[in-house]
């Protein structure tokens, strides 16, 4: 135990959870804590923001197969951070990707809660230490990266920094299990967790081969979503490394390794696209060409899928958790 225990809630179910941000990630969160059974508090200073969101997190109710009227009668919606925290278990962070914006709204949630409330970032690369630094009660500050949509994506990344207790990691992986989300623990805090390193290590080596002029953005995605891509979603790298047999991914790893990309900055090819204004579906154009009809087709595509697999009632494997056999604070 590096960092003295934070006390014991009794029993979290059912109790309030506010989520700070109702933007493109906090709706989602909202709709999941609502429909496990948790009375909901979205803080949003801004108006439009507020005067949307329980539309969205209706939308989102309707696509996973919960039932909105029910969900958004455990939600209440405020412009007020300190009425919205009153007697909450746990404080989500989902504002802007911004540390100092990220910061002013810890140290807030600091002042305004006591030292039971479990307090969390979802941040998906900044550090978690770093986050929450200007909030009383360090012990009790903690990353759950959430994947978006987080309504439909099970996995939430359960980040546990050098000052947050082993008790703080406990709770929030119960509170994430219990409304139905699969928690793993992250045992240190490094940029990227550990989904954003290896998702972004591929992309690095993407880039680089349409760089290079190996190939196209759409040979690129083709091979992903055509070749390994759907193995993925059943068989894990290292599941795979060891079923093909790791002599035999030692020998591939001797031939690649001297000529993958070992980069330390961002490709020139993404810098020149971004200063050119070319930044994806947004723009019209980004590594592809967009329309408005190609990218609602693909924004379709992955909303319908992921809600087929929670209509499925997809279960994690036993162990997924993150705590069969790991005992928080061992390093």
């Amino acid at each position: 135990m590096r960092t003295a225990d934070i006390p014991q809630a009794e029993g979290t179910m059912g109790q309030t959870v506010v989520v700070v941000g109702g933007g493109l990630m906090g709706h989602g969160i909202a709709e999941v804590f609502a429909a496990s059974g948790h009375r909901v508090t979205v803080c949003d200073r801004d108006t439009g923001v507020r005067a949307s969101v329980l539309e969205r997190i209706a939308d989102a109710a309707a696509l996973r197969g919960d039932d909105p009227s029910l969900v958004l009668g455990r939600v209440r919606v405020t412009g007020a951070l300190s009425s919205a925290v009153e007697d909450a278990c746990m404080a989500v962070e989902a504002v802007a990707e911004n540390l100092a914006v990220k910061r002013a709204v810890f140290g807030e949630l600091g002042r305004l809660t006591g030292p039971a409330t479990i307090l969390a970032t979802n941040t998906s690369a900044l550090p978690v230490r770093e986050v929450g630094s200007a909030a009383a009660h360090p012990e009790r500050v903690i990353g759950t990266h959430f994947w978006n949509p987080p309504h439909l994506v099970p996995l939430v990344e359960v980040v546990q920094s050098e000052l947050t207790s082993d008790n703080t990691v406990l709770r929030t992986m119960e509170i994430l299990r219990a409304a139905g989300k699969s928690p793993v623990h992250v045992r240190r805090d490094i940029p990227g967790f550990i989904g954003n390193r290896l998702q972004h290590a591929l992309k690095r080596e993407a880039i680089a081969l349409v760089a290079q002029g190996v190939c196209d953005a759409e040979t690129i995605d083709r091979v992903v979503k055509e070749g390994f891509g759907p193995r993925m979603s059943v068989l894990g790298p290292m599941e795979q490394s060891d079923l093909v047999g790791l002599d035999l991914t030692l020998a591939i790893h001797e031939t690649l390794m001297p000529s993958l990309n070992r980069g330390a900055e961002p490709d020139a090819l993404l810098v020149r696209l971004v200063r050119q204004g070319k930044t994806g579906i947004s723009a019209g154009e980004g590594f592809r060409r967009w329309t408005p009809d190609s990218a609602g087709e693909v924004r379709r595509r992955l909303s319908e899928f992921l809600a087929r697999r929670v209509a499925a009632d997809y279960e994690p494997p036993e162990g997924a958790s993150g705590l069969a056999g790991d005992t928080p604070g061992e390093q």
